[in-house]
């Protein structure tokens, strides 16, 4: 059964951490339109292999390449539009905060308030997501150990929120490049809470094309795939119809045609591995 978005964050969280899910969706909102159909096509597929499921897209990237690069249409506008995909599709959404003024709106849309990796260490921002009551993923730092973000959610549990999810997102790894450590999940998750593999910012190849990120899509299944039989409990994906024509992380975003059959084999290695 798909979570329908009227869950509380409790009951939301609990369906998280009883089977595996997938959180995707286009990297930035471009057009109310194209977010809508990758919602719908995302729940297709995901319920097609039988996974929970929550649409992600960011309002404002903030932490893009260049000055020049698009960053989306803003709270106001974003927001909007998460809250009418979130109504017609009945999921439940993630987005960005970036600063602790975001947090009072955001909250007010999001079911899933997301931490971005540079900003993980922020405590004052990690501190006002906790006290949302909201659920937090909390996307690991480049530059941190997988034990260090024992600590990082700490803090959140520290204002009284347990909602916490550890994202894996990649290890810096000379310039432009970045490594997955599959000895992460098992680590992370000895601080108690769903850890995930973010599979396509993993390919990413930061500032790989000077004044943008470049990235390899063609390794998106097998970071996917590799995690989640090391002990992911989801996969956190970008997708779009065309990302080739994506106004941001297009070279590290799966196709949307190319997700069913992807899902179909993440549920089958779960259905192997997962402890029941």
């Amino acid at each position: 059964m798909i979570l329908a978005c009227f869950a509380s964050s409790a009951e939301l969280y609990a369906g998280l951490r009883a089977r595996p899910f997938l959180i995707a969706g286009p990297c930035v909102l471009e057009s109310y339109e194209l977010a809508l159909e990758t919602a719908f096509a995302v729940k297709e597929a995901a319920i097609a292999a039988g996974l929970q499921v929550v649409f992600k897209s960011s309002y404002d990237k903030a932490n893009r390449t260049s000055e020049g690069s698009f960053r989306g249409p803003g709270m106001s506008r974003g927001l909007e539009w998460l809250a009418r995909i979130r109504g017609e599709t009945g999921l439940p959404v993630l987005t960005d905060i970036h600063e602790t003024t975001d947090v009072d709106s955001v909250a007010q849309v999001a079911d899933i308030l997301q931490i971005p990796a540079f900003l993980c260490r922020q405590t004052s921002l990690l501190l006002a997501a906790g006290k949302s009551g909201k659920i937090v993923n909390i996307k690991k730092g480049q530059f941190l150990s997988p034990q260090d973000m024992e600590q990082v959610a700490a803090k959140i549990v520290s204002s009284g929120n347990d909602k916490v999810l550890l994202t894996e997102r990649g290890t810096t790894f000379g310039y432009n490049n970045l490594v997955v450590d599959m000895r992460s999940f098992p680590i992370m998750a000895r601080a108690g809470f769903p850890v995930i593999i973010d599979a396509t910012h993993s390919v990413q190849l930061p500032g790989g094309q000077g004044a943008s990120s470049g990235g390899d899509r063609s390794m998106v299944p097998t970071i996917a795939l590799a995690a989640v039989a090391a002990g992911a409990d989801g996969v956190f994906l970008e997708c779009h119809p065309d990302p080739d024509r994506a106004l941001c992380d297009g070279p590290n975003s799966l196709k949307l045609a190319d997700l069913p059959k992807m899902l179909k084999r993440l549920a089958a290695i779960w259905s192997l591995t997962r402890e029941r």
